[in-house]
């Protein structure tokens, strides 16, 4: 029986989103809660010191799955990233900026210095956070794409009610899952902090997940004729949310995190799920969405692909476990680490 690569890759597509929204989305929440967790340059070197280690190697499944995008449906990638050009090109700005404050806060001791690279770590995060959720949300809601799959749309058209909250629940939920992180590997006054901002911060993330569900009936068409795939992604995530919060009532924090990363991956199973076998839904009618089919590249590219693949993920996912098992422990103000 033969593999339907299409299928294979978008499944792939959706595997890499899902591992990057995990891993970064702790990294964003790190450096979105770092004005609030840290008050000193010591602290503040703490805090960083425990995403220092994996925040690049967190951006690689990003750097993958566009990779993988631009060669298995590159119709896919020229139409997102044209029609998506200022909102992607924001979020590059976000993600270069904290890639810099990462290495250059420590190159100076000067307390302006590494003061003005902290603020740009925040921004960063934050810009960042927020984008990934407002381009989602506008890629499950459906954008104008015509005949020749152009983008007929502006950046504004973006920047719809249902985007912007979709915006406010990946920078809701990346904040908890950061937040949850931290209280896994800091210690002393800065985890004190952590508990205090995750007594509230459950609450609003749920208020605001549960709204974005609710408002996704109205705005897109993810609940017309739900598959297996979509229903077990949407159980995922919501009974993940609720056990994460409860468990944030009990001070179970490993527990908790387990549960806002399975609410995360719960939610991009869920979306990939409702879209296929579309990438890009059009506003403008259903004969001119894209799909895996007709926006991918030739049969022997994605067979060439998938020996790549198969040779070198296993080796890529086994570096990136042996470097957390490495740097499992909690950061401390005497830990030999300097960013």
């Amino acid at each position: 029986m033969s593999i339907d690569l299409n299928i294979l890759w978008f499944v792939l597509i959706a595997v890499l989103f899902t591992g990057f929204f995990f891993l970064e989305g702790f990294d964003y929440g790190v450096g979105i809660l770092l004005p609030f967790v840290a008050k000193e340059d010591k602290e503040r070197r703490v805090v960083i010191n425990t995403i220092g280690p994996h925040w690049d190697g967190n951006e690689v499944w990003l750097l993958t799955a566009g990779g993988a995008m631009f060669a298995a449906f590159p119709h896919w990638y020229a139409t997102l990233f044209s029609g998506f050009y200022l909102a992607l090109f924001l979020i590059l700005v976000g993600l270069i900026i904290r890639g810099v404050a990462f290495e250059f806060r420590s190159k100076d001791e000067n307390p302006k210095w590494r003061k003005t690279w902290d603020v740009a770590l925040f921004v960063g995060s934050l810009l960042s956070a927020i984008l990934w959720g407002v381009a989602f949300a506008n890629i499950v809601r459906g954008v104008p794409i015509d005949a020749s799959m152009t983008f007929t749309g502006t950046f504004f058209s973006l920047l719809n009610p249902f985007a912007l909250l979709g915006g406010l629940v990946t920078l809701a939920l990346f904040s908890l899952h950061g937040a949850l992180f931290l209280s896994l590997k800091t210690t002393d006054v800065i985890l004190e902090r952590v508990k205090r901002i995750l007594r509230w911060l459950w609450i609003p993330t749920t208020v605001i997940v549960v709204a974005f569900v609710g408002f996704s009936f109205i705005e897109t068409d993810l609940f017309v004729g739900v598959n297996l795939v979509q229903g077990l992604g949407l159980a995922t995530a919501v009974i993940a949310l609720l056990v994460a919060a409860f468990m944030i009532t009990k001070a179970r924090y490993g527990t908790a995190f387990i549960g806002t990363g399975l609410t995360l991956a719960g939610t991009v199973v869920f979306l990939f799920g409702g879209l296929f076998p579309r990438v890009m839904p059009s506003t403008l009618g259903s004969e001119f969405d894209l799909t895996i089919y007709n926006a991918s590249a030739s049969p022997y590219t994605l067979q060439v692909m998938s020996i790549v693949a198969l040779i070198f993920v296993p080796i890529v996912l086994g570096y990136q476990a042996w470097s957390y098992w490495v740097f499992r422990e909690r950061v401390t103000a005497d830990s030999h680490l300097e960013y």
